[in-house]
């Protein structure tokens, strides 16, 4: 993928409010040693077995290319065995600047089985959508169901967050009304997702500001979980003052990942992941496109 734009590293825009991206480039290397650090995270006791929502999240996956389609075939198989029917779509959705035109190519196709069966993708967008634009378009486009940049919505006792965490966002706007949202809301599961990652062991690493940012919100606000993409691998951490920070960027490439010490899994692999939502935890799964589950973790409703 074109990686031109990380020269937005710099955020002079943005300096005003302080939030920028620090990227870290890391020397990568497989990690065949996650299955025990994943163990640590996977023993729950149940208080319940009654399944309140199942969903899947991916981004970076807009390429048209025979590996977004393997992993949106990936996606279908898990459907008819685990139906769900919604998407979290975490950004990168049109590769390589956006275009419109290609919508049917990079999505509408290799999501066809999924869109007929009444599947909802709710988007967000990343930096490769505000090429052509600055995703207006994509914001408008009704498969992807954004009410704006920046937008809410809950399904059963989960409420979702979606977030513009590009580097001409309108941060000053989206963090107040991201806190007041965050107050407002009576659900007992807090979601937020964005394109960017906050903790990463990825090519671009973590964001420190970022961190400074939105972690003191999250554990203020009771967020258990925030879902990104940007890195093109799946890294689940462990819970970090409340939070599990999740990243499923293998829709549609890969790159290497390494570990951190606040890592409970990664893996350079095409995959998404999927979550069972329970009244007392949340099941999560990082599944490939051989079907099979990679790795399996819990984050519990009051996760510390």
């Amino acid at each position: 993928m074109n990686l031109k734009r990380r020269q937005f590293l710099s955020l002079s825009s943005l300096s005003a409010i302080g939030v920028g991206f620090v990227g870290c480039v890391a020397r990568s290397s497989s990690n065949s040693t996650n299955m025990a650090a994943s163990k640590i995270v996977t023993a729950s006791a149940s208080l319940t077995n009654d399944l309140l929502l199942r969903f899947v999240s991916v981004s970076d996956t807009g390429t048209g290319e025979r590996s977004q389609y393997a992993v949106a075939k990936a996606m279908d198989v898990y459907h008819s065995q685990n139906p769900y029917d919604l998407v979290v779509l975490a950004g990168d959705n049109v590769y390589n600047n956006g275009e419109m035109e290609k919508i049917s190519e990079v999505f509408e196709r290799p999501y066809a089985p999924l869109l007929k069966q009444g599947v909802k993708f709710q988007a967000c967008l990343g930096n490769h959508d505000i090429r052509t634009a600055n995703g207006d378009l994509q914001v408008k486009y009704p498969h992807f169901n954004m009410n704006g940049r920046y937008y809410t919505f809950r399904r059963d006792k989960v409420q979702f967050f979606g977030l513009d965490t590009n580097y001409n966002a309108d941060w000053k706007n989206q963090l107040v009304w991201l806190e007041q949202e965050l107050k407002r809301s009576d659900a007992p599961w807090k979601v937020v997702f964005g394109h960017h990652p906050v903790y990463s062991s990825g090519l671009y690493g973590s964001n420190p500001t970022f961190i400074k940012t939105f972690s003191p919100l999250f554990a203020k606000y009771g967020v258990q979980l925030y879902i990104n993409g940007h890195e093109h691998n799946y890294e689940r951490t462990r819970s970090l003052n409340g939070t599990t920070y999740l990243i499923s960027g293998g829709g549609a490439d890969t790159r290497p990942v390494r570990r951190s010490d606040w890592t409970a899994y990664s893996a350079s692999k095409l995959s998404f992941a999927a979550y069972d939502v329970y009244a007392d935890r949340i099941e999560v799964s990082g599944i490939g496109t051989d079907n099979r589950v990679f790795d399996k973790g819990v984050i519990q409703l009051k996760s510390v």
